[in-house]
């Protein structure tokens, strides 16, 4: 298993559930479930696998050891079986805030949409808020799929922003829907 360098623990989990530094055999179904929704992605084109290769072997392998990377992401995992993938994005260390992203299996989303986003929020947190002690969470969200809100604010993240007309998608511009949460539960490290 790979490790971040940034991290002391590197697995975070819950009953069956777990997230683990991201792992290579995961790519192709990761680049599938990413094409299958691309509709809701900041991605303009459907990935290949050439597309996958070359982004886990020359930035994903580098995230690895770096001291401040400007993301980590996870194989999200249930009974040690991919079914997702997420993470932190656009870190931005000086300030301590970062983005979560996440995406599951598109089976799993008609009927367990919100028990994994949930799961996976939970998780997510622990790596960000207890381990890393980041000051905040942040999700940007083309407004496609009002559903998720209820998930974020049902965690405590709080609607900070609608970016009118903010992203052009299939010829049409959306807003983008921005909540946030702040870190509350911060031990000061002695």
């Amino acid at each position: 298993m790979n490790s971040y360098k940034v991290l002391h623990n590197q697995v975070f989990s819950s009953d069956e559930f777990s997230i683990v530094p991201i792992r290579y055999e995961d790519r192709m179904d990761l680049l599938k479930w990413r094409n299958e929704q691309i509709y809701h992605l900041r991605q303009d084109k459907p990935l290949t696998k050439e597309d996958q290769d070359v982004y886990f072997k020359s930035v994903v392998s580098d995230l690895f050891n770096k001291e401040f990377p400007n993301q980590i992401l996870f194989s999200y995992m249930e009974n040690d079986v991919c079914i997702g993938y997420g993470g932190l994005v656009h870190i931005n260390w000086i300030d301590k805030h970062a983005e979560i992203s996440f995406i599951m299996n598109t089976e799993l989303e008609q009927d367990y949409f919100t028990k994994h986003w949930t799961i996976f929020l939970k998780l997510i947190e622990a790596v960000a808020f207890k381990e890393l002690q980041l000051h905040k969470l942040v999700t940007y969200a083309f407004d496609l799929r009002p559903h998720l809100y209820e998930i974020i604010e049902n965690a405590g993240f709080i609607k900070e922003a609608v970016l009118k007309e903010h992203s052009l998608f299939n010829g049409a511009y959306l807003d983008v829907i921005m909540h946030g949460k702040i870190n509350r539960t911060k031990v000061s490290k002695a």
